[in-house]
């Protein structure tokens, strides 16, 4: 691989613009691929087969429909009860809407109030007949148990209503929402604002806001800082952008084809720029010093490309297979997001193998700054100075406050809680939130996540016995914890089957929710006979919830097995993978116990914008495992193989530590804090789903890199010494030679006499 690197190197930066044209060319076939072919992004994430799914499919088969639906509150400008004018115009809004494809009706909330009072005012005259009173009395108990159940506020300020959906809420297309937003925006509602829900009006629009754009210009000044000169920085952002153009609108053109949620393209993106530039860092770094110690332009640009071009591919291969092996967890928006995320490293790997040196060649010399150019050209090349080892004390006590600050971070992880965002995690300013913070006011927080509660009979019920078992079942839902109201919501024709809406004390991501939807599943069956099924937005978020965190384990078993085996064979060592995992598994609990901190507790919430605390998003520990898993091993490499280089070229066991940390302190810094800058901008997306997977990334990153890679690995190695390289003789024998530092090619191309031909005469380990 060094060697075909190598000569791809040098072939780039003679025939530069050859190079440069190609990935233009690639560029425009994916934005124009993009703008002929791509499609509508779904903002709810959805998993076949769950217990939601089942009972859906059950209310769809027996009653016509799976009760999928989306509120819309109207609220008076003023706060003064709804005038009959105002409340003729919504209805005529919603009746509108109604009139839409693939709505197949709307709920009108003063028809729905009418209705309740006149049934009301029935069943309470029909009591006093005593031929009606039995089924009177059964009703009024059924209207007791819904009478929590409002749609109209008491302040008359505020109507909730409701739209229905074919299908379930998780599939509904965009395009289907765009409509009734459309329609009751073009409607004469005077005096009246309308808010939706998130599951109507959830926000796709826009890849990138103004926090990213900060990110990345934080990201520019680094560069700036390291290479010294603005054309040496420009070049790891301009690969990175022409990277993450190509792998981005590629998948985004598929967008039609398959489904694809808002957050898999931001995810391409975040990955695409982060590692698009530092790839390309690491081979301009190692152009860079090799220019500084006399090689030729060309012959540097093809060096640079085949040792650190060859740890950029090993690196990026890691990313690509952590994030692939997504798929293994059987959950398909899940595997798609890593499916697009590996894509797109795999187009950053080949943009800075490429297209960097290609723009290596054309930018000359000129890579390097005024001072370094001449010294350079005088023959005056940087010397390399003698490492001292570190002190064995401070070894122990680095060793130690690593150790114990990242398992103190980590501690909240211990009560870590998965969920998906709802209306209470958007910004401030969206409809979705104030749509969220008014139906908890005006109804009850409940109301922004009633529950589908089935009843599958054992056998068909006559007109008489229909009455009284509805009375009874509903009686039974409601004597459940923390469930404010139950109303009957529909029953087959046979009266086999009846549904029931079912609202809870809390909203959908509280745990009293969570704990209700399984305390009405483990009710059934019933002594009876009869299914208890529960279905709804909210017992779908908790079904997925659920199924990511059962996938959690075996996934980090997977990259955790994964790391070692890579490992064992990148540093022909056993000692090292293992430092090197555990590392990993410590960045990653801390990360995730950052996370929990601050997004379900709520500390430094209002640093990072996070103004409702709640669960952590359910598919970010995954997603955070299968990405830092990756950067930790890109972190590792370019650190300890230099660690390795140093010592199987002769220098004990510490030095080596010293001088490989040495070698590689300088770019893993800087790409380090490109990498925190780039995740960071996205902790103030206006995706909700996107802020802890930018905020955990970061902070995952940031220990990763400064506490775990550079101060308790190289601890550690100088602890262990000699027994760090330790590896069984015929497990030596057996495995192969991956070179990943390429340092066979460098002592191939080096001039007697040379720099580079002086570091190679030392003797090697055996």
């Amino acid at each position: 691989m060094a060697h075909l690197l190598y000569r791809i190197g040098t072939a780039a930066a003679r025939r530069a613009w050859t190079v440069v044209v190609a990935w233009l060319v690639l560029l425009g076939l994916g934005i124009g691929g993009f703008l002929a072919f791509g499609g509508n992004l779904a903002a709810t994430f959805s998993i076949p087969g769950t217990e939601t799914d089942r009972v859906s499919q059950q209310l769809a088969d027996e009653l016509g429909t799976t009760g999928a639906n989306a509120s819309v509150v109207f609220v008076t400008e003023d706060g003064s009860p709804l005038t009959p004018a105002q409340q003729k115009a919504v209805s005529a809004a919603l009746a509108e809407v109604g009139e839409l494809p693939d709505i197949p009706g709307v709920v009108d909330p003063f028809t729905t109030e009418a209705e309740q009072a006149a049934q009301l005012e029935q069943l309470q005259q029909a009591q006093s007949l005593p031929e009606q009173a039995p089924a009177a009395e059964l009703g009024l108990r059924l209207a007791d148990l819904s009478s929590e159940i409002r749609v109209v506020s008491e302040d008359r300020s505020t109507a909730l209503g409701v739209v229905m959906f074919e299908g379930d809420v998780f599939t509904v297309p965009q395009t289907v929402k765009d409509a009734v937003i459309d329609t009751l925006e073009g409607a004469e509602l005077p005096g009246v604002e309308v808010e939706y829900s998130s599951e109507i009006a959830a926000s796709t629009d826009g890849l990138v806001g103004p926090a990213e754009i900060v990110g990345l210009a934080v990201a520019a000044i680094v560069l700036l800082v390291m290479l010294r000169g603005a054309r040496p920085a420009m070049l790891p952002i301009v690969s990175s952008l022409v990277g993450v153009g190509v792998g981005v609108t590629a998948a985004l053109a598929l967008s039609d084809v398959v489904e694809m949620t808002s957050v898999t393209p931001v995810l391409g993106l975040m990955l695409g720029l982060a590692v698009g530039i530092d790839y390309s860092l690491f081979i301009i770094n190692r152009h860079r010093q090799q220019l500084r110690r006399g090689l030729d332009l060309v012959e540097s640009v093809g060096i640079a490309n085949g040792t650190a071009g060859n740890a950029v591919v090993f690196a990026g291969a890691t990313v690509i297979v952590a994030l692939a092996a997504l798929n293994v967890t059987g959950i398909g928006f899940l595997g798609l997001m890593g499916t697009v995320g590996a894509f797109c490293v795999l187009v950053a790997v080949l943009v800075a193998t490429t297209l960097t040196p290609a723009l290596l060649g054309l930018l000359g010399d000129r890579v390097l700054d005024r001072r370094a150019r001449e010294r350079s050209r005088n023959g005056d090349h940087d010397a390399v100075a003698e490492p001292t080892p570190m002190r064995t004390g401070a070894a122990v006590l680095r060793v130690g406050a690593a150790v114990i600050a990242l398992l103190v971070i980590a501690i909240p992880a211990l009560s870590m809680r998965l969920g998906l965002p709802d209306g209470s995690s958007e910004n401030r300013d969206s409809t979705q939130y104030r749509a969220f913070t008014i139906t908890a006011e005006q109804f009850g927080a409940g109301q922004n996540g009633p529950l589908l509660v089935t009843a599958d009979l054992p056998e068909a019920l006559s007109e008489g016995e229909l009455l009284t078992t509805q009375v009874e079942l509903a009686e039974l839902l409601a004597s459940q914890d923390a469930v404010v109201a139950v109303a009957p919501a529909g029953q087959s024709e046979d009266a086999d089957f009846l549904a029931f809406q079912v609202v809870p004390e809390d909203g959908p991501s509280s745990v009293s929710t969570e704990e209700l939807v399984h305390d009405l599943r483990d009710l059934s069956p019933l002594a009876d006979g009869t299914a208890i099924g529960v279905a709804g937005a909210a017992s779908g978020n908790i079904d997925i919830s659920d199924r990511l965190a059962d996938a959690l384990p075996v996934y980090l078993a997977v990259v955790l097995g994964l790391s070692l085996l890579i490992l064992i064979v990148v540093f022909r060592s056993i000692v090292v993978p293992l430092v090197a995992t555990l590392g990993f598994a410590l960045s990653l609990f801390a990360s995730l116990g950052a996370m929990t901190a601050v997004f379900q507790w709520g500390w430094l919430g209002s640093l990072f914008g996070v103004h409702d605390p709640g669960p952590l998003l359910n598919f970010a520990p995954l997603i955070i495992v299968g990405v830092l898993f990756g950067l930790a091993m890109d972190y590792q490499l370019f650190l300890v193989s230099g660690m390795r280089e140093s010592y199987v070229h002769g220098l004990p066991a510490r030095q080596a530590v010293t001088a490989g940390f040495r070698q590689g302190r300088t770019v893993v810094t800087a790409a380090a804090i490109i990498m925190i800058s780039v995740f960071g901008g996205f902790v103030f997306s206006h995706l909700a789903a996107i802020k802890p997977l930018g905020f955990g990334l970061a902070v995952g990153v940031l220990l990763d890199a400064f506490v775990v890679r550079m101060l308790l690995v190289p601890a550690l190695m100088h602890l262990l010494g000699d027994r760090a390289w330790w590896i069984p003789r015929w497990l030596d024998r057996v495995m192969p030679d991956v070179d990943i530092e390429g340092a066979a090619l460098e002592r191939e191309h080096a001039t007697p006499g040379s720099p580079v031909a002086e570091e190679h005469k030392t003797p090697v380990h055996v």
